[in-house]
C-alpha cells in the first residue's frame, strides 16, 4: 500500500499541501492514506508524521512529494529512511526520483548516509579544532557560569553558616538546578544541615 506524507511550514492559510496531494494523488497514493502537517521540518514532534510512520506496516511505500517535505536534516531523513527499511517499509521521493525498491534508489539512500557521516566527522573535527585554539589563548570553552564568584562566596558562606539551600536560592534568585549544579562543579561538600 502507498502511504503519503505532505508538509507545510506555516500553520496559517499562505501555504497548502494542495501541490503535493495532487502530485502523491497522480503517483497512485489513495487520498484516504495522506498524512499532513502544518509545521516546521526541523520539529521532531509533528503529529501528522507520527501518525504516518506508526500507520506503515511492513511491505507498505512512504512517498513524499520531496525530501525536504520529510525532514530538514539529513541525518533526520536518514534517521527515518533507515527506521522504514529496518521495518520491510519502501521510500519514495517523487521529485528527486529516489525509491529505495530500486537498486538506484539504494544507491542514492547509500551516498546520503555517507555524506551524514562526512559531515558529522567535519562538524566534529571543526569544533575540536576551535577549542584547541580557544584554549591556547587561554579562554575556557562552555557556557558561562552562572553565579559570579563574589556571589558563589557569599553562597558558601551562607550555607557554611547553616543556611538552608531553599533560603539561599530565594535570598540570592539562584534556581536551585542551578545552585545544584553549581556547588557539585567547584566540589562543595557542605555543612550537613544544609
Amino acid at each position: 500500500m502507498l502511504v503519503g506524507y505532505m508538509r507545510v511550514s506555516s500553520a496559517d492559510d499562505r501555504q497548502t499541501v494542495d501541490l503535493q496531494r495532487d502530485a502523491l494523488v497522480a503517483a497512485g497514493v489513495d487520498h484516504r492514506h495522506l498524512h499532513t502537517d502544518k509545521a516546521s521540518g526541523a520539529r521532531d514532534d509533528r503529529p501528522g508524521l507520527k501518525a504516518c510512520l506508526d500507520y506503515l506496516n511492513a511491505g507498505d511505500t512512504l512517498v513524499v512529494w520531496k525530501l525536504d517535505r520529510l525532514g530538514r536534516s539529513l541525518p533526520h531523513l536518514l534517521t527515518i529512511v533507515t527506521d522504514l527499511k529496518a521495518r520491510g517499509i519502501a521510500f519514495r521521493s517523487l521529485t528527486e526520483q529516489m525509491d529505495t525498491t530500486t537498486p538506484h534508489g539504494e544507491l542514492l539512500f547509500s551516498l546520503f548516509g555517507a555524506l551524514a557521516q562526512y559531515e558529522r566527522a567535519l562538524t566534529r573535527e571543526r569544533v575540536m579544532a576551535g577549542l584547541a585554539a580557544a584554549k591556547r589563548r587561554g579562554r575556557q570553552g562552555g557556557r558561562p557560569p552562572m553565579i559570579d564568584a563574589e556571589t558563589l562566596e557569599r553562597i558558601t558562606a551562607a550555607l557554611d553558616g547553616g543556611a538552608s539551600k531553599a533560603s539561599v536560592c530565594r535570598t540570592f534568585k539562584v534556581p536551585r538546578s542551578t545552585l545544584l549544579g553549581t556547588l557539585a562543579r567547584i566540589g562543595w561538600a557542605g555543612s550537613a544541615k544544609a
